[in-house]
């Protein structure tokens, strides 16, 4: 599981980004994080992955997060990233999506036999040889998807993973994360998007845990999501 146990961050001594936070996450579950700008969730995803020092413990496994056990730590989380093309720098999807697994010490044959499974089972063969410059923004975060899935992560980070989409490459992106097995870590201001992926809700708010329980529950506490500037999800609005 990954566990936080009294972690604090400041980017500026005396300025507090993240304050005494505390929680496990274990192997499968779909959890969301939330919370308005400003909140801490993508400074919460960087100490995740060793991108920033922070005060207290982190653990991935049993793993304590320090210098001498990053590499095997990063191996097991994969990050898809808000904006594909920060991640999709290959000219192809094919050559994006072999390259992670070739650094991880596959052979070529291993690791284009990977590639072919997972963008088979993405439903997104028909892009394996397409240029990434030419792919919509849909296609762009579905390769992005393939590309983290080849190196076979224990735990899928997404960083708000339907923003810039249009409707209906947003529910195409949903479609899938609710399709893919394993623990999910899902970040977003989309919270119709955790609604439909998430079965656990993390509520950040000025840096602390504001909420953490079952989707259905945070979700439809309207006062909760109020007091820490967020709304219901526009589907329970409508009910």
């Amino acid at each position: 599981m990954i566990r936080f146990e009294n972690v604090s961050f400041s980017y500026e001594k005396g300025r507090p980004v993240l304050s005494d936070i505390s929680f496990e996450i274990k192997e499968g579950e779909a959890v969301g994080l939330i919370g308005a700008n400003g909140a801490g969730k993508s400074t919460l995803m960087k100490i995740m992955l060793g991108l920033l020092p922070a005060e207290g413990s982190v653990t991935v496994d049993g793993l304590q997060m320090s210098k001498e056990n990053l590499r095997e730590i990063r191996r097991k989380l994969g990050l898809v990233m808000q904006d594909s093309d920060d991640q999709m720098f290959m000219p192809t999807v094919f050559e994006d999506v072999i390259f992670g697994p070739v650094n991880y010490g596959l052979t070529r044959e291993e690791a284009e036999k990977r590639a072919d499974e997972v963008l088979g089972s993405l439903g997104i063969t028909h892009l394996k040889h397409a240029y990434n410059h030419k792919l919509s923004g849909g296609e762009k975060r579905m390769a992005a998807i393939a590309a983290v899935l080849a190196m076979d992560p224990v735990y899928l980070l997404m960083d708000e993973p339907t923003s810039a989409l249009d409707p209906a490459n947003r529910r195409l992106i949903i479609n899938t994360v609710r399709a893919l097995p394993g623990a999910k870590i899902i970040a977003s201001h989309d919270l119709d998007m955790i609604w439909d992926c998430a079965d656990r809700v993390i509520l950040l708010s000025g840096g602390r845990i504001a909420a953490d329980g079952p989707a259905d529950t945070v979700l439809r506490d309207k006062a909760l999501l109020e007091a820490n500037r967020m709304e219901l999800p526009l589907g329970l609005q409508r009910r």
